[in-house]
């Protein structure tokens, strides 16, 4: 008996150390703005702890970035988990980790790093990124991160617009498609797309760009697609480098 006793809790932990996690559903956003001249010591804190025990308590990580304007001093980043109470339950147990508390002491010995930190929460566009693939390109890419924030209920509209024609012609200027997320707002408001693309460098991007706004497919569905009114209200764009420590590179 006792052998077998010994035997099942062997295999349950076996299970347990090999089971797989499991998958994203849940997204978040972080934008973590550094004190002046401390965003080095954050990404070395990200680069040799940080990153390891998000994975350590169940967070996924799925890309990280910095703007490539001069002199900025902000980290951009992408964790993915379960569900939303996966993720509060995850970051309690990160918080109250005596290993990070001791990372974080140690890392701000010299002054505090981060002066605001900015989140958004967001889910995958089902029609427009069915699964997130986590390439590493060699030579490193050039993304874009891109916010459009939509007139009064025009979100199907640019879903539908995306969907049927945006991203291939995107894919025809030689841009690549990343993914796609629809941000979770409060009070079940309108969501506004956040995406991702990779571009080879800054002057492929502005190639690609050009063609794409003077292609006449794109002009005919923007246009066709307005027939009813104007969809988007602003657009926000952001081209940054992934860390030397992000999956997507």
């Amino acid at each position: 008996m006792k052998k077998l006793i010994v035997f099942l809790f062997a295999s349950l932990l076996s299970f347990a150390t090999n089971a797989k996690p499991k998958p994203s559903k849940y997204y978040e956003l972080r934008i973590y703005y550094c004190n002046e001249g401390k965003l080095p010591t954050l990404e070395t804190r990200f680069r040799d702890h940080t990153t390891k025990l998000f994975e350590k308590h169940g967070m996924e990580n799925i890309g990280y970035w910095t703007p490539t304007t001069e002199n900025n001093s902000v980290l951009y980043y992408v964790l993915g988990y379960p569900s939303k109470e996966a993720r509060e339950a995850s970051w309690k147990a990160f918080m109250a980790d005596p290993e990070w508390q001791s990372v974080m002491k140690e890392s701000e010995l010299n002054g505090k790093i981060i002066s605001k930190i900015e989140s958004k929460f967001m889910t995958l566009n089902p029609e427009l990124t069915k699964k997130i693939k986590k390439k590493q390109a060699n030579p490193e890419r050039l993304f874009e991160m891109r916010t459009y924030y939509l007139l009064p209920g025009r979100y199907p509209n640019i879903v539908a617009r995306f969907r049927d024609h945006t991203r291939k012609l995107f894919e025809n200027q030689g841009m690549e498609n990343i993914m796609y997320f629809e941000t979770i707002e409060k009070d079940c408001a309108q969501p506004t797309l956040l995406y991702f693309l990779a571009h080879k460098d800054a002057d492929a991007a502005k190639k690609s760009w050009d063609g794409f706004r003077n292609d006449p497919n794109w002009i005919k569905a923007r246009d066709a697609s307005e027939e009813s009114g104007k969809i988007v209200e602003k657009v926000e764009s952001i081209m940054m480098k992934p860390t030397d420590y992000s999956p997507i590179r």
